[in-house]
């Protein structure tokens, strides 16, 4: 693959094709999981709303990928062209722009959905040609190895990283249904404003501990072992300190942005993501290492796997240990 949009190789096509029917292919499979866990969750389910659903996912999904996609390609190319190391710069970047993105994306669609009820239809125009694309690009391209092959590794990823993020939002609902009865806690700890970018940083160092461990697995100067985890320590040690290093700087900013700057706040709003730093942070490391040593031993391609677990997990462990440590708060 060349660092340019045009004139590419064909495998830079490809995979680009593959990334728009992974696209519609996650599109369907969040959307079906939900509805599962509805179901089993309220023990309802109505059809008017699943559709509506769909047709929201897809149209929010087709046009991330418009935006999304050029984007990452572009940070891509010049971060090849100026020799960065990808597994520390890449990822950590294109992932927290992404995430922007794909919020501002999401909201704007739902704003416009909700305001307007002519709106369905364009929604469901985009849609359409998110799933005619898709199907064209499918039937044209399903006999090329390279382009089944990525298929083939991600329908697995696709499925559980769909069961995690359903998981991490029913988390989450716990968590403002805790935060909503204890006022307490709502008001001293600023939690919702500073989530977002707690997902995204124990994302980030789950990223930089996997990726940077399948480059070293490939180049053979890391054993394909999970006691070789000890040779894995500069570059675990060195994210582990920077996301602790941003999740102070998140409390002052916080605590800044509610009004609520005091020394005791700083320390006990410190303290609360310190622990739930550590709880997530431990997990993810040791998770993202171990997806790395496994798809490298069984001969799988890390791409489709090491990230979009890593990454989905990330948000679960980190609302998980966030709804943990305040609920001990709380009986406290």
């Amino acid at each position: 693959i060349q660092p340019r949009f045009f004139g590419n190789t064909k495998s830079f096509y490809l995979l680009f094709r593959a990334i728009v029917f992974l696209t519609f292919e996650a599109s369907l499979f969040m959307g079906l999981v939900a509805v599962l866990f509805r179901v089993v969750i309220y023990r309802e389910v109505v059809i008017g709303e699943l559709w509506n659903m769909m047709n929201v996912l897809l149209a929010t999904m087709a046009s991330a990928l418009a935006v999304i996609s050029p984007l990452t390609l572009t940070v891509s190319f010049i971060s090849f062209k100026h020799g960065l190391d990808p597994d520390i710069v890449l990822y950590p970047v294109e992932s927290t722009v992404s995430d922007l993105l794909i919020t501002a994306i999401y909201i704007s669609i739902l704003n416009v959905y909700l305001m307007y009820s002519s709106s369905w239809y364009f929604l469901l125009a985009v849609s359409l040609a998110l799933l005619f694309t898709s199907l064209y690009i499918f039937a044209k391209n399903r006999r090329e190895p390279e382009f089944a092959k990525t298929l083939k590794e991600s329908l697995l990823t696709l499925i559980i990283v769909s069961f995690i993020i359903n998981i991490a939002g029913a988390v989450l609902g716990k968590v403002d249904e805790f935060m909503r009865e204890r006022h307490e806690i709502y008001k001293a700890y600023p939690v919702y404003v500073v989530y977002p970018a707690l997902i995204d940083t124990i994302g980030d160092v789950g990223s930089v501990v996997g990726s940077t461990a399948t480059t070293k697995l490939a180049l053979g100067t890391l054993k394909a072992s999970l006691s070789s985890i000890k040779d894995h320590f500069t570059e675990i040690s060195g994210a582990w300190v920077a996301s602790l290093i941003m999740f102070f700087a998140y409390s002052i900013l916080a605590l800044a942005v509610k009004g609520l700057l005091r020394p005791l706040n700083v320390v006990k709003f410190s303290l609360l993501l310190l622990i739930v730093n550590v709880l997530a942070a431990t997990l993810i490391i040791l998770i993202s290492y171990s997806v790395a040593i496994v798809t490298y031993q069984k001969g799988l391609d890390p791409d489709n796997f090491e990230i979009p677990i890593e990454s989905s997990l990330a948000d679960t462990l980190t609302t998980i240990s966030l709804f943990i440590v305040l609920t001990f708060l709380a009986w406290i």
